[in-house]
């Protein structure tokens, strides 16, 4: 009787182990701390504050573990591109840059389509044409939910603009600086009253009807179109030979040492930029503080200058709880925390009318409250441009004619044409 009593006794502290270690195990659960937690590896690119806002979520999500990985722009997409190719090694969750989307929309089979997941439920939040640049040709597949966007306008300097007579409000300067002639108009005037070039490159005055293009180099059977009557590259490009010739052209190349000090002493008195260049401005032109404004472009020029994509690889294991995050991340809430943190650009355009938006004074542009200005140059753009998976490599044949022409004296229509053959040959390969 006492051996049977001794089993019982050891079959009961057996069970109320296995008891308490069940629950034990639950608990661990609960706290996201057990082997079960769901781990999202996260590619991402540039400066984000997306690991602060992993982190948030992780809090508000227990079992789950979101891990960032930041590189260089180009690094992170060509890893991407050979860990999607090889079939293993992709993330759960990739930025795609807008100008790379082409590229890997042609890989659309190793993508998550997100319409499948929910994305319809949240397509009304984003800005329309953002929201189409995500999808394939036929509207059926989406392949990234929206994340930042480039909208363009007018950098100026208030004291190259005043010494060359014209207006320094924004609003002003706006409605001055109405269309291409008067862009060039004020370019001589700057140039005449002050010896300063108006803008910074000719890689600049080609962007300035080249970003806003409905179609550039490709169309997407990827037949070139720089040979085609009307071409909106060939505009482009004579455009920027124009105002080179009007000696309103400078030589100093975005990024570069020597650009970054024109931006700082003032060698060139206005910018063609998106909205991420004001980051880089308050955060590297501390000398200019208070001489820059921001202005409306002309509607020809309205045009989107970057930006990028959230987008899950088809190898995760977790695409729900890839996608929830996703959502979350980009949601309307967390995209004004992005621009505030980082200056991402909002495409969500209920945060245009937020009072945090709306209100958010610029110290570095003398207090003007910037946002609402690209906010207004976001929503007058009229498409998505397509670019097709060869595009950067036939913009810098372009580009590269473009600085012939400027700094050697060249030929235009002869750069145009080796342009052209050099492009051809790009495309045989």
């Amino acid at each position: 009787m006492k051996s049977l009593k001794k089993l019982i006794a050891i079959g009961l502290s057996t069970a109320l182990a296995l008891s308490l270690a069940a629950c034990n195990e639950k608990t661990s659960s609960e706290n996201g701390k057990s082997k079960d937690t769901v781990t999202l590896n996260f590619w991402t690119f540039g400066a984000t504050n997306y690991e602060d806002l992993a982190k948030e979520y992780e809090k508000e999500n227990p079992g789950v573990k979101v891990k960032v990985r930041a590189a260089e722009t180009a690094e992170h997409h060509d890893a991407l591109f050979t860990a999607l190719s090889a079939g293993s090694g992709a993330p759960d969750i990739a930025m795609l840059e807008i100008d790379q989307l082409d590229r890997f929309k042609t890989a659309q089979d190793r993508f998550e389509n997100l319409y499948d997941l929910g994305a319809n439920d949240i397509k009304d939040q984003y800005l329309d044409w953002k929201w189409k640049t995500g999808e394939n040709d036929s509207g059926d597949f989406l392949i990234g939910l929206p994340t930042d966007i480039g909208p363009k306008a007018l950098y100026y300097r208030v004291d190259l603009f005043e010494k060359a007579g014209l207006p320094t409000d924004p609003e002003e300067v706006a409605a001055s600086i109405n269309s291409p002639t008067a862009f060039e108009e004020a370019g001589l005037k700057v140039k005449e009253k002050t010896g300063k070039v108006f803008i910074d490159s000719i890689e600049m005055a080609f962007r300035a009807y080249l970003d806003g293009a409905e179609t550039t180099f490709l169309n997407n059977k990827g037949e070139l179109l720089l040979e085609k009557d009307g071409n909106a590259v060939k505009n482009a490009y004579d455009y920027a030979v124009k105002l080179n010739k009007l000696g309103i052209v400078g030589k100093f190349e975005m990024w570069s040492p020597e650009w970054a000090n024109a931006v700082n002493k003032g060698e060139f008195a206005a910018e063609l930029g998106a909205g991420w260049l004001k980051g880089w401005m308050e955060g590297n032109a501390q000398e200019a503080i208070g001489k820059w404004r921001v202005a409306t472009l002309p509607s020809e020029f309205a045009a989107n200058w970057g930006g990028s994509f959230i987008s899950i690889p088809s190898e995760t294991k977790n695409a729900e709880e890839a996608y929830k995050f996703t959502a979350w991340l980009v949601s309307p809430e967390n995209q004004l925390k992005s621009f505030k943190d980082k200056g991402l650009f909002p495409s969500a355009q209920s945060v245009y009318e937020m009072d945090d938006f709306k209100t958010n004074k610029d110290e570095f542009f003398g207090g003007q409250s910037t946002a609402p200005v690209f906010a207004k140059a976001a929503q007058d753009i009229n498409g998505a441009v397509y670019k097709g998976e060869k595009y950067f490599p036939i913009y810098s044949e372009v580009l590269n004619a473009l600085k012939n022409v400027q700094s050697k004296g060249a030929d235009p229509e002869k750069e145009w044409k080796d342009a052209i053959k050099r492009s051809k040959g790009l495309l045989n390969r």
